[in-house]
Order: structure tokens, then C-alpha cells, then sequence
């Protein structure tokens, strides 16, 4: 069993809030955790991430890697 007094309480069903609303319970040292982001509200996780490619740098990366297909990109001597 756990030494006594070494251990922080541990608080099961601690509340985590974001904005002001309870979204959901675990188990925490402390009572209440307030948080930013979440699961329920990142980009990543809610499928509403959108990649920005300033000057071409996915498009650079993608050629620096091979992993665009070149022959159907216009070669620049063809573009005049």
C-alpha cells in the first residue's frame, strides 16, 4: 500500500472544465482542472485542421521528397 504522508490526494472524479462548462471527469491530484483545449475542441481531433502552404513550402517539401509525380507538373522552360 501507499506510504501516508508522502502522497498527494488523489481526487477520482476531479472535474475538467473548458469555457466554463464540464466536459468530463478523471482522476487527478487536484479537484478541478481548467483547461483551453481538448480533444473535443482542437482542430486536429474535430477534422477542421486546414494545412496553409505560404510559397509553396508544402509543394517544395513534396518535390524534395519525391513524393509528387513531376511529369505532370509544367516544367518551367514550358510555361513561356
Amino acid at each position: 500500500m501507499a506510504k501516508s504522508e508522502i502522497h498527494p490526494t488523489w481526487y477520482p472524479e476531479a472535474k475538467v472544465y473548458c469555457d466554463g462548462k464540464e466536459i468530463m471527469t478523471v482522476g487527478s491530484t487536484k479537484p478541478e482542472l481548467h483547461v483551453d483545449i481538448w480533444s473535443g475542441n482542437h482542430p486536429f481531433y474535430t477534422g477542421t485542421q486546414k494545412i496553409i502552404d505560404t510559397e509553396g513550402r508544402v509543394e517544395r517539401f513534396l518535390r524534395k521528397y519525391g513524393m509528387v509525380d513531376t511529369s505532370q507538373a509544367p516544367k518551367e522552360d514550358e510555361k513561356e
